[in-house]
């Protein structure tokens, strides 16, 4: 059949799923028994064993940039009276701790195969539901700026709807898996993965958390999309998702004002109010113009920006790097996600459906995440609690996405034993 004759959805789901492979490029195709690649010369590439170094070190420019970042958006908090009790230092030395922890997470992710996730995608997805009733337990789950978000664990806390993002991917990518054979019926394919992504978005909601349930609801949605399921029905649930989060946002007064706030940042109501945090944003911004003003050279950060070390360190970087350091964070993402989605295209093409669509789903889930606090701190969209993923302060979300990159170079270090002939 030419592409021409494909469905609109079919060629829209081909487009995202190759959005990372490289021009001229083949991918791994099992062939019988055997496996071959569809490549113009026809031959292995040299390179198909170990991991991908690249992404590797995108990522740790990212994570060693962000720890940077991260100091110097933070070493004037001291100033504010609610943080004098800290120092200078207090929240490097807790990134850096968190980095600590997370490295060695990732190296324990990375020897666990993708057979095993597999297997323990659905106990997983009802501890992090476990997690998210735990945490709004009163004494249990500590409370911070009114929300409950967080399980203390000694000096650290954790925030479990970070792991949930992680556990409602894996889920998901199981779930697509086990009812392809009923993906065309909507009742018996998708209602209840909806059932059990609603019941997980309820528990957010309570804490409240809007913010990691958007991301949630995305993350399941792009893995049903790439996972082929019926246009009309991902078009009918997308319709829901947009109709739930509108209303929402109409019932809850706050929600109503960060809207309008977004609308009218610079008027004289929201200005120091719900539009206080753009204002300062797109002010640092502005400042940094091309080039930037150099790095601790911020003048926002200094007690200006609130939460300029979590949601607003994009901002930071773009007083203090310009232009040229946000186009290149901005840069830096695109790639990753690229790179994501071309490793789990190679797994689909190797009739390894759950790998690719984890690894499509890891791509869903920080391209979606980033391009929410990119367009928050650019003033593009309404304000969001989201951090930037990989740079952000934020214990478990580090320890979280770090994981999650580590199951991806897991794929895709068994993609390439497979092409060269070997087990996993």
């Amino acid at each position: 059949m030419s592409t021409v004759a494909l469905p609109l959805m079919q060629r829209l789901r081909q487009w995202v799923a190759g959005f990372g492979a490289p021009a001229g490029d083949g991918l791994p195709v099992r062939l019988g028994t055997g496996t071959t690649r569809l490549a113009s010369s026809g031959s292995l590439p040299a390179r198909v064993q170990g991991f991908d170094q690249p992404l590797v070190w995108v990522t740790v420019t990212l994570l060693l940039w962000g720890l940077v970042m991260v100091y110097s958006a933070s070493i004037a908090l001291p100033e504010n009276p609610r943080f004098a009790k800290y120092t200078h230092t207090y929240f490097l030395v807790r990134h850096a701790m968190w980095l600590v922890l997370a490295f060695v997470g990732a190296l324990l992710a990375y020897q666990v195969p993708l057979a095993t996730w597999e297997k323990m995608a659905r106990p997983l997805f009802l501890f992090s539901l476990a997690l998210l009733v735990l945490v709004l337990i009163p004494h249990v789950g500590k409370v911070v700026y009114g929300a409950r978000r967080w399980i203390g664990l000694g000096p650290m806390s954790f925030q479990p709807s970070e792991l949930a993002k992680f556990t409602v991917l894996l889920y998901a990518a199981d779930y697509m898996v086990r009812k392809m054979d009923v993906k065309e019926r909507f009742f018996r394919a998708v209602l209840p993965m909806g059932a059990a992504v609603a019941v997980m978005g309820v528990l957010l909601l309570a804490e409240p958390d809007m913010g990691a349930f958007m991301v949630i609801a995305v993350i399941a949605m792009g893995i049903l999309f790439l996972g082929g399921v019926n246009a009309r029905m991902f078009f009918l649930i997308a319709t829901v998702l947009v109709v739930a989060f509108s209303l929402m946002i109409a019932a809850s007064e706050w929600r109503r004002e960060r809207i309008f706030a977004y609308l009218d940042p610079w008027s004289e109501k929201n200005a120091l109010a719900k539009g206080y945090q753009l204002t300062h944003s797109l002010i640092a911004i502005g400042r940094g113009e091309i080039f930037g003003v150099g790095l601790g050279g911020s003048v926002e950060k200094l007690n200006w920006l609130p939460e300029a070390h979590t949601d607003f360190l994009l901002a930071v970087i773009g007083e203090e790097f310009g232009l040229i350091g946000v186009v290149l964070v901005i840069g830096m993402f695109l790639w990753l996600v690229r790179r994501m989605m071309y490793i789990g295209r190679q797994a689909i093409a190797l009739e390894r459906v759950f790998a690719g669509l984890v690894a499509q789903g890891v791509a869903v889930w920080m391209g979606f995440q980033a391009f929410i606090n990119m367009g928050v701190n650019l003033g593009a969209l309404p304000t969001k609690g989201l951090t930037l993923p990989l740079m952000s302060y934020g214990g478990s979300a580090i320890l979280i996405n770090l994981a999650a990159m580590a199951v991806v170079l897991r794929i895709d270090k068994e993609n390439r034993t497979l092409m060269h002939g070997g087990r996993v």
